[in-house]
């Protein structure tokens, strides 16, 4: 595999626990009106920007509520529950690792900067100790366009193809593809099927070897 140099990843689902939040909050309010979130549904909907997540849920399920309407009022819920969110299995151990070696990291996350600022909260000196995070409104287009990923890049000094990407979610994968960077995928169960093109696929941040991308082993390996 091609030595890397820097690395991205995504946030929700990758380095914080926020998806079965996201899932709770969402189901929530579908359950005033009958209805089911369907795995197939949350793909598409998982790693977009809001905006667009929030029309395909209401295009897709018919309830009475415009986008920004659910938008606002699942926001209203989640920002209570991220207060508490924890980061995902070895995502803590991993970013730090990196750090304490001096491999510049960055989050590329279709997360709005009112719902970043949020989840900062669980967690802000680990948050501090990111090299950049760009959120979905300062790019031009969400995933699964490139452009989060080339702006991350961008703001780390690095080429795309010195970069390696962590993500959970089709969309994610198919950006950080396109954007010609190297992919770890780390798909939710049952979603494994519906990631394609990843270098790499693996249930969480723990089994991820450093070495095999040329990064710094951790001690002992």
């Amino acid at each position: 595999m091609y030595p890397v140099s820097h690395v991205i990843y995504d946030l929700d689902g990758t380095l914080l626990d926020t998806e079965p939040l996201y899932q709770l909050a969402t189901q929530e309010i579908l359950d005033r009106y009958g209805v089911t979130l369907s795995v197939e549904l949350r793909s598409r909907m998982v790693g977009r920007p809001t905006p667009i997540a929030a029309r395909l849920l209401v295009e897709a399920t018919g309830i009475p509520l415009t986008p920004a309407a659910f938008a606002e009022e699942r926001d209203r819920r989640l920002a209570a529950l991220f207060r508490t969110v924890r980061p995902t299995r070895g995502a803590a151990a991993l970013t730090a690792h990196l750090r304490a070696h001096g491999v510049p990291q960055a989050i590329a996350t279709s997360s709005l900067r009112h719902s970043m600022a949020a989840k900062r909260e669980s967690n802000p000196a680990w948050f501090d100790s990111f090299d950049a995070v760009v959120t979905a409104e300062d790019v031009e287009h969400g995933k699964p366009a490139p452009d989060i990923f080339l702006e991350a890049a961008r703001r780390l000094g690095a080429a795309p193809e010195a970069c390696l990407v962590f993500e959970d979610a089709p969309a994610g994968v198919q950006g950080a593809l396109a954007a010609g960077m190297w992919v770890v995928a780390l798909p939710e169960p049952g979603h494994t099927h519906l990631i394609g093109g990843a270098h790499q696929t693996l249930a969480h941040l723990e089994e991820f070897t450093p070495e095999a991308w040329g990064l710094p082993a951790f001690p002992g390996c």
